[in-house]
Formats: C-alpha cells, sequence, structure tokens
C-alpha cells in the first residue's frame, strides 16, 4: 500500500476552519515532495499547496496564500493542510498527492500516487 489516504473534510460555514490529513502509507523514504490539488463540480483539477519532504518549503496557490497552511509531521509520515477564512469558492474534493524519486547511477523516476479524495464543502 502506497496511496495516500486522506481524512477530514466536512461541511463547514464561510470563516470556519478546517484541517485535512494526509497519510503516506508503506515506504516513505523515496518521497520528495507531498500536496494538495482539488477539483470543484464541472472544473479541472487544480495546484492548492505542496511541501518538500525533507527541507519542508511550501508552496502555495495565489488563491490559498495567507489562509492555508501546509506543514508535515515525520514521525507520523503525514502531511496537513490547515484551512482558515474558508470561501464558498473552496468547496472541492481534495486530493492528496505524494511524489516519490528514485535515483539510481543511471537514471532519476519520479512516481506519483494519488489519495481517493475528501470532500470539503463551505457554505455561504
Amino acid at each position: 500500500q502506497i496511496q495516500p489516504v486522506e481524512s477530514g473534510g466536512g461541511l463547514v460555514q464561510a470563516g470556519d476552519s478546517l484541517r485535512l490529513s494526509c497519510e503516506a502509507p508503506g515506504r516513505t523514504y523515496n518521497i520528495d515532495r507531498m500536496g494538495w490539488y482539488r477539483q470543484a463540480s464541472g472544473k479541472e483539477r487544480e495546484f492548492v499547496a505542496a511541501i518538500n519532504w525533507n527541507d519542508g518549503r511550501a508552496d502555495y496557490s495565489d488563491s490559498v496564500k495567507g489562509r492555508f497552511t501546509i506543514s508535515r509531521d515525520y514521525a507520523r509520515n503525514t502531511v496537513y493542510l490547515q484551512m482558515n477564512s474558508l470561501k464558498p469558492e473552496d468547496t472541492a474534493v481534495y486530493y492528496c498527492n505524494r511524489r516519490d524519486t528514485v535515483a539510481t547511477i543511471e537514471t532519476v523516476k519520479q512516481f506519483e500516487y494519488w489519495g481517493q479524495g475528501t470532500q470539503v464543502t463551505v457554505s455561504s
């Protein structure tokens, strides 16, 4: 089992907060980056936030910068997405993404794994 497992979605009101969790099971020594994407109904999946596994550097989309915070817990192999000041436009299925990098003498390959998704609904 290497597919990430998300939890923490739900129904909240505008202005509320929610925290999503994503656990990375299995072998984790090849993980170099984990992130969150979301897909609203009728729209394409879009990037939300990501964090480098080793140095903790985080990136955010402009739409969530200043409201969402991504963090990781090394000991629990878990990434969190703290979402504050939620807006109705944040309503979507949120997917956790795991990227592994496997390097050999000859090649460097990257593998991506997706979770099943967790629904976040923000009412106005």
